[in-house]
């Protein structure tokens, strides 16, 4: 297949499908985006790449694929990669997938971006999406306290989806996962054991934002 990937290498989102796609031992050409210039807010790039104004879009042959976790749904099919293997399986994906976006994802992205990429973030903000991100990340290590994965006996794309912004350098979030979230931290390092596998800034080259938080020791 002919794969190019417009992505900017702090998106999580995009992390997701560069990681899926060689997971995969699938290949594509990067497309670095000037996310933090505002090109996604142009009119002329979302006439051009994507109405929604997001990054990131998976270009398959002529066609442009937007939305992360449909996308990850449609390689797993097409490759037989990561998918569920039954209907229950399917469901758990599905069920895990959209907690994702709707909690985990969402606020920590927003949250690293507000803390590690604005150079005024509001601390009123900062600690609402913190005591959610809390929430979310007890729940996620109370659930892999007692199995090896999110959805199924091995990695699946809910894998690959909850684990992409957790990737990140720590001092981006400010989360220490070995020390408050231990079974999150043993789990992203199964993760890391996968054939393949390489971190974000590895698979993501390219022109970094700006970051205002200090860098781990």
């Amino acid at each position: 297949m002919n794969y190019r990937l417009h992505y900017f290498p702090e998106s999580g989102n995009s992390y997701k499908l560069a990681l899926m796609l060689t997971l995969c031992g699938q290949t594509f050409e990067p497309v670095w985006t000037d996310f933090g210039g505002g090109v996604t807010r142009t009119p002329e790039w979302r006439a051009r790449v994507n109405a929604m104004g997001e990054i990131p879009v998976l270009e398959d042959g002529a066609e442009r694929l937007t939305q992360t976790a449909p996308i990850l749904l449609k390689l797993a099919e097409r490759y037989g990669c990561l998918n569920g293997a039954n209907e229950a399986e399917r469901f758990e994906i599905l069920r895990w997938l959209f907690w994702d976006n709707h909690k985990l994802t969402g606020y920590m992205a927003t949250y690293r971006y507000a803390r590690a990429f604005t150079p005024s973030p509001d601390p009123a903000v900062l600690a609402f999406l913190r005591r959610r991100l809390d929430d979310f990340l007890g729940i996620l290590d109370a659930h892999l306290q007692d199995r090896s994965f999110v959805a199924a006996d091995r990695p699946t794309i809910a894998d690959v989806s909850m684990m992409a912004y957790l990737s990140f350098p720590k001092h981006e979030s400010g989360y220490d996962l070995t020390a408050s979230h231990p079974a999150i931290a043993a789990w992203l390092s199964r993760l890391a054991q996968l054939p393949g596998w390489q971190a974000p800034y590895d698979l993501l080259p390219g022109k970094r934002l700006r970051c205002h938080v200090p860098t781990d020791p």
